[in-house]
Order: C-alpha cells, then sequence, then structure tokens
C-alpha cells in the first residue's frame, strides 16, 4: 500500500462520522470529509447520517443531516446534484444556488465556504483539490459516470479554471468492493466494448467461477492517472459489507428493504 493511501476516522458523540484522506488533509485551505452512516438523526432503514434528499426518508431529518455535515466542516453552504450516473458537471460560483435542482454527476468551484457533495451508496465518491490554483472538484462515480468519463470531465472543467493536472491531489472514497460486486457477462463485454482503456484486469471470476466481479474503484482510478492525474489516495472500504458504517443500495436490494440511505462526501475551500 503507498504511504499516501491512509484514511483516518473523525468520530465524536453524536457528531458526524467520516474518514479522511491523507493526501487532502495536508493541504492548505481545504476541509474535506468521507462521511459514513453514523452521527444523524434519521431513523429505522435510514439510521442515521442519511443526506439523500430523494431517499424516501423524512425530510426534515435529512435537512438535519445534512446541516450537521456542513457544520461539522465549518462550510457556509453545501452544494449537492440530483444524481444521473452522467458526466455532466456544474460550476459553483457566486450566484449559485445550493437549492436549485441539476442533474450532473460532477461539481467544481473556486468558491471559500461552499462543500461540494458527492453521494453514494455503492457508487465511488471522489474529491479533488489543486489548492495552488484554488480549484476543488467533486464527483459521483457509479460505473455509467466511470464508464463514461466523470471524472475526466471534472478534471477538464477544473484544468478551464486553472488547475494543472500534475497538481491535482485527489481521493476515491467508500464503494462497492470488487468481492461484493458481482456482474453480469454483458456487464463485462459492455465495459470491454466502450472503456477508453484496459479494462479487462479490472474484472475476476466470482466464487467457483462463477459470473464476474468488477473492481469498480480500481477501474475509476485508472481512468483518472489515464488523463495525466497521479496524486491519488484509495480508501479500500466496501460500503456492501459494513453495513454499520455505510449504506450499500446492493445490500438493501438483496435484503428486500423498502429503500436506502445516502453517505456524503464533500470538500471545500476554508
Amino acid at each position: 500500500m503507498d504511504k499516501h493511501e491512509f484514511y483516518c476516522y473523525v468520530s465524536i458523540m453524536n457528531v458526524p462520522s467520516y474518514l479522511t484522506s491523507s493526501r487532502l488533509t495536508s493541504l492548505e485551505n481545504v476541509c474535506h470529509g468521507f462521511f459514513t452512516r453514523q452521527g444523524g438523526v434519521s431513523s429505522d432503514i435510514f439510521t442515521s447520517l442519511n443526506c439523500g434528499l430523494a431517499s424516501g426518508d423524512n425530510l426534515q431529518d435529512v435537512i438535519e443531516n445534512r446541516e450537521r455535515v456542513r457544520e461539522s466542516l465549518g462550510l457556509d453552504a453545501l452544494f449537492t446534484l440530483k444524481q444521473v450516473h452522467s458526466n455532466r458537471v456544474m460550476v459553483v460560483d457566486r450566484g449559485s444556488d445550493p437549492t436549485e435542482v441539476v442533474e450532473a454527476d460532477g461539481l467544481v468551484s473556486m468558491q471559500q465556504g461552499v462543500g461540494l457533495g458527492a453521494l453514494g451508496a455503492d457508487c465511488a465518491p471522489v474529491l479533488f483539490a489543486d489548492i495552488d490554483a484554488g480549484v476543488v472538484g467533486s464527483a459521483h462515480a457509479g460505473w455509467q459516470g466511470a464508464l463514461s468519463g466523470v471524472t475526466d470531465s471534472v478534471i477538464e472543467k477544473m484544468c478551464e479554471l486553472g488547475a494543472l493536472r500534475e497538481k491535482i491531489v485527489c481521493a476515491i472514497g467508500p464503494a462497492i468492493g470488487w468481492v461484493s460486486y458481482e456482474v453480469g457477462t454483458t456487464f463485462m463485454e459492455a465495459v470491454l466494448d466502450t472503456s477508453p482503456i484496459e479494462a479487462a484486469s479490472f474484472f475476476r471470476a466470482g466464487k467457483d467461477a462463477g459470473l464476474p466481479h468488477f473492481n469498480l474503484p480500481g477501474y475509476i482510478r485508472a481512468r483518472i492517472q489515464h488523463v495525466g492525474v497521479e496524486q491519488i489516495d484509495l480508501l479500500n472500504e466496501d460500503t456492501y459489507a459494513n453495513p454499520d458504517q455505510f449504506f450499500s443500495y446492493r445490500r438493501s436490494c438483496h435484503l428486500n428493504e423498502a429503500g436506502y440511505g445516502r453517505q456524503i462526501s464533500v470538500i471545500g475551500l476554508t
């Protein structure tokens, strides 16, 4: 494991619990957190830090959870998107409204005090920063977004605002792990046929040579490296396998639950 691939938990009683990247923590004037499901007010299947506005949870509980996240990082505002598994990116500037519903999967900003959030429940959150240029970004990367290049789009937009690829630092947060992500052969063939990078190495046979499994975080890291960003932390935390800490869409489906929560990952300039 690379010495920079290190994360630590920040957890205080009744305060949202989150993990941090050593690479991002080393940057001045940047705050970030990969939040778990702990430290909120939601109940039942949404216990407890559910930050998904469209999850079916009590709306006031979700709003309170998001406020706790914002306050824990000392931010003035928190932006999230109506995530649609795309490669579209929104730039947050002085005139942006955090209550506006925007369909996209990436956020970029140069504004201090603004948190850029990526929601997830198996999809990977990716946080970016170039502190010299004063630009941060976030991405929600499920397999569709990863394949269509949502991380490419965030990096490109950051560079349009003055960032340099060799100066960008990024971290890939909690996501469904390789051992948990069983996929079909049709899925594998679609990825192999359309990926702009070699993708065969991110598939392996499941137990007893069953259906293939896909390494989503590893594929995302390779896509980021492919466009010239090398400073990457990778958190090897499997959302599916850790129900006490993370929401998981796939686990919820396997348990026949009525819904599922979303954890949030946030980055901002301070």
